[in-house]
């Protein structure tokens, strides 16, 4: 019962690390930042997490 728990909680919170940095990146930062090295840095903290993220969710799919 623990292993289960402990997968869904790694996907779930997978799925945290891959939808909030798309949020901030498509409707929150898009208005407010202009300058391209902030865009360039955005891009990449964006993909860093959702890598992040989607480790988790493999790891998480693996376990169960």
């Amino acid at each position: 019962m623990a292993d289960t728990i402990g997968s869904l909680f790694k996907i779930v919170l997978g799925l945290i690390f891959i939808l909030i940095p798309l949020y901030f990146a498509v409707f929150r930062w898009k208005n407010t930042l202009g300058i391209a090295t902030l865009e360039f840095i955005e891009a990449g903290i964006t993909v860093f997490v959702i890598l992040i993220g989607l480790a988790l969710v493999i790891v998480g799919f693996s376990d169960v």
